[in-house]
């Protein structure tokens, strides 16, 4: 255990509150850049994301939204080091883990898992679906076979499935049995992080609600939380305590669920929660549709100034010329835009 995160503990017993935001983001950035064999192309640089900043507390779920291709998934995998970030700090209870490594780095792997999208490619189709629950309490020799063994059972009954399914393969099992096997997976080193990759976006409508549901309940039975990446907004609101909103790599708006979903103060926002159909027919032809015109600008070459302005029914001369900052507001939300 190092000293920063000794003295945090310290810190916490003396104040009777956590020292640290559990999870803290800072200006995060992943730039892939590409590769020719003719040294005369130019290489380009791809922002996937370029200064991302959140914080997650203990037990709550931070929603990560945007459309396709804003950086939702590339800022998930660097939570988990599957992708190395180009700049910035991730801080677990105040510890950066790009000083990890070894030993320490294994150690953090128990402590933040992921659920991944598809839960047809995310297990072995060799594997039974015992040793795929197993596999990560192997890999970190955690226990004995017995208790492995046992806390596997324990996990496929605590999200609906029996016992007796652990010597199946993956492919006898429907879809929305798979994800749970995903769950039950991420759950078997006790995390206190798990990363929730569009983890319905597979499946079946009646299904999504199930595995929303059981993420809840686990979520409070074991103190876990959430960052759930979706596109899927109406289930975020369900089960995020807090949403950010991405665009092209940077958070636009960040705040409460309650009050992003009530009164959206970015424009991109504002047209992403139009896009969502209202139940009750009345309403829904009453309510103002913000149309979005144009496409994605790529992430290569994103526009100068605000990136959401070539979009953007509001943009005045300043957005080309000078980029917004992630700025809080009186009501502790942060927007990132000249016209709010």
């Amino acid at each position: 255990m190092s000293l920063l995160v000794t003295l945090a503990e310290r810190i916490e017993q003396e104040r009777g509150g956590p020292a640290f935001p559990l999870l803290d983001v800072r200006g995060l950035k992943k730039h892939f850049v590409s590769s020719s064999v003719f040294k005369w192309k130019q290489r380009s640089v791809l922002r996937a994301v370029d200064g991302v900043d959140f914080k997650l507390e203990a037990g709550k779920t931070l929603g990560l939204v945007g459309e396709s291709g804003c950086g939702k998934t590339t800022t998930g995998r660097m939570l988990l080091r599957l992708e190395e970030p180009t700049d910035g700090a991730i801080m677990i209870d105040g510890q950066d883990i790009q000083q990890l490594g070894g030993k320490q780095l294994k150690l953090y792997r128990r402590r933040v898992q992921m659920i991944f999208q598809d839960p047809y490619m995310s297990l072995d189709p060799r594997l039974s679906i015992r040793d795929s629950v197993s596999e990560p309490m192997d890999v970190q020799g955690v226990g004995t076979r017995k208790d492995r063994r046992d806390r596997v059972s324990w996990l496929l009954e605590r999200v609906g499935l029996s016992a007796e399914m652990g010597s199946r393969l993956p492919s006898q099992l429907s879809g929305g049995q798979r994800q749970r096997v995903g769950v039950a997976r991420a759950l078997a080193l006790n995390p206190s992080i798990i990363v929730a990759d569009e983890p319905t976006s597979a499946l079946d409508v009646s299904v999504r609600a199930q595995v929303i549901n059981l993420l809840k309940d686990i979520q409070t039975d074991m103190n876990l939380s959430y960052v759930f990446i979706s596109h899927d907004l109406s289930t975020v609101r369900h089960i995020s305590d807090d949403i950010a909103v991405m665009y092209l790599g940077k958070i636009v708006e960040r705040g409460k669920a309650e009050d992003l979903f009530d009164h959206p103060m970015h424009p991109y926002t504002q047209a992403l929660l139009s896009a969502v159909p209202v139940p009750d027919p009345v309403k829904e032809a009453q309510r103002e549709v913000h149309l979005l015109e144009g496409e994605l600008p790529s992430p290569s070459n994103p526009p100068s100034g605000c990136r959401f302005r070539t979009r953007c029914p509001l943009a005045i001369e300043q957005c080309a010329a000078e980029e917004p900052l992630l700025s809080v507001r009186d009501d502790g939300r942060y927007v990132a835009c000249h016209r709010v």
